[in-house]
């Protein structure tokens, strides 16, 4: 027997005795009694977060309920409408979510209310669901519950927009029917001030199309967990990100595929830049193949450019494997400055310095804001990159 027969029958071994176990595997509970009092940050899920700026929302702080403002448009035959009492309670869990984190488990269980957006089975909508979520008070927290309902064979794009000023904890929950193509972007686009928590989970059916993205401009602190699980086999999930951090920000995305599902498939890109001292950006990617998950297919990429001094990046790929079974696994990951070749070579047919750093720029993000493929999103994000540019790069100010 070889070394790597040796090594294959102990992992094998270790399965069958479920001894494999990592930070993918979180036992979850409704109950808040279950959930340690508070994250110290020495936890592997909050090492990279600055604890003492999330004003308690990861832990004790005291919720209050509404603040936020909620607008929002009702194309034909989707419900939009917040919902209470006993409709309420049945949502809850409704993506399979189980809470891994205290903060989780007290959304779920405080919260009185939930905004549901209601696609029914077969419905295909034509113009985005767009759901306007203003903050305007970063001094009062408080917390939220969404759930995004889609039905069988349905088609629809729901956009949740947050700006203003809020201090949120917040539980997103998707369930996409079988056969489904959906899309969920998440923007956010806080005032300086605000702090956002968010986990958001969704349940992927047979043969269903799942596409989330997640954009973070704003804010003082945010951090997105971004979970995706599999209901029946088929089912696609495609996660997109772009995130824009400056000085003193601290914007932090988690991701995590959690393929338990036979022939599925993920597809992580995410993309970020910073500038400005003090600028931090974290990239966590999770993906966990289970024994069951023969035939999947997952890869997941971090990029980042920093456009000056004094900026922190963390980019973090995880892949857990329980089968040799699978189609392909990998991921990527890179940190770099502006590419000298590139700079060149716009330098070298007349463009100035500035100018070649902000085509550089814009190339970098416009591949996948064309992939975000929502035309009424993607004239704003070019803009928002012009004016994020111009604070420290171009210094044209809009």
């Amino acid at each position: 027997m070889t070394v790597t027969d040796t090594a294959r029958d102990s992992v094998a071994a270790a399965l069958e005795q479920g001894k494999v176990e990592s930070h993918l595997h979180p036992t979850g509970s409704y109950d808040v009694a279950d959930h340690a009092a508070a994250p110290t940050g020495r936890e592997e899920i909050w090492r990279f977060t600055p604890l003492k700026r999330l004003k308690g929302l990861a832990a004790d702080a005291v919720f209050q309920f509404p603040r936020t403002e909620v607008t929002f448009n009702t194309p034909e035959g989707v419900r939009v409408e917040t919902v209470s009492g006993e409709e309420a309670r049945a949502l809850r869990g409704i993506s399979g979510y189980k809470p891994a984190t205290l903060f989780g488990a007290r959304v779920l269980s405080e919260v009185p209310e939930t905004l549901l957006v209601d696609v029914p089975a077969e419905a295909e909508v034509a113009e985005p669901v767009i759901v306007n979520l203003v903050g305007n008070d970063a001094d009062h927290t408080e917390a939220g519950h969404v759930v995004l309902r889609f039905g069988n064979f349905s088609k629809a794009v729901v956009v949740l927009r947050h700006t203003g000023s809020a201090a949120l904890a917040q539980v997103v929950e998707i369930r996409v029917g079988d056969s489904a193509q959906v899309q969920v972007v998440s923007l956010q686009d806080w005032a300086d001030d605000a702090t956002h928590l968010t986990h958001t989970e969704a349940l992927v059916g047979r043969d269903a199309s799942y596409k989330h993205t997640a954009i973070s401009f704003g804010g003082d602190l945010v951090r997105m967990d971004a979970n995706v699980r599999y209901s029946g086999p088929g089912g696609s999930a495609e996660m997109l990100g772009l995130y824009f951090a400056d000085a003193g920000q601290h914007i932090e995305h988690r991701l995590f595929a959690d393929h338990n599902q036979p022939r599925t498939s993920s597809n992580v890109i995410y993309k970020g830049a910073l500038q400005g001292e003090g600028a931090h950006t974290v990239w966590i990617g999770n993906v966990l193949i289970r024994q069951a998950a023969e035939g999947i297919e997952t890869y997941e990429e971090n990029r980042n450019l920093i456009l000056t001094d004094g900026t922190l990046c963390d980019s973090v790929p995880n892949l857990e494997i329980e089968t040799g079974e699978i189609e392909g696994a990998g991921h990527a990951s890179a940190t770099a400055r502006f590419d000298d070749e590139q700079l060149f070579y716009l330098r070298s047919r007349g463009i100035d310095e500035k100018e070649a750093q902000r085509l550089v720029v814009h190339g970098f993000f416009n591949d996948l804001i064309r992939k975000i493929d929502v035309p009424a999103l993607e004239e704003q994000l070019i803009s928002t990159v012009e004016g994020e540019l111009a604070k420290n790069v171009t210094g044209k100010h809009l």
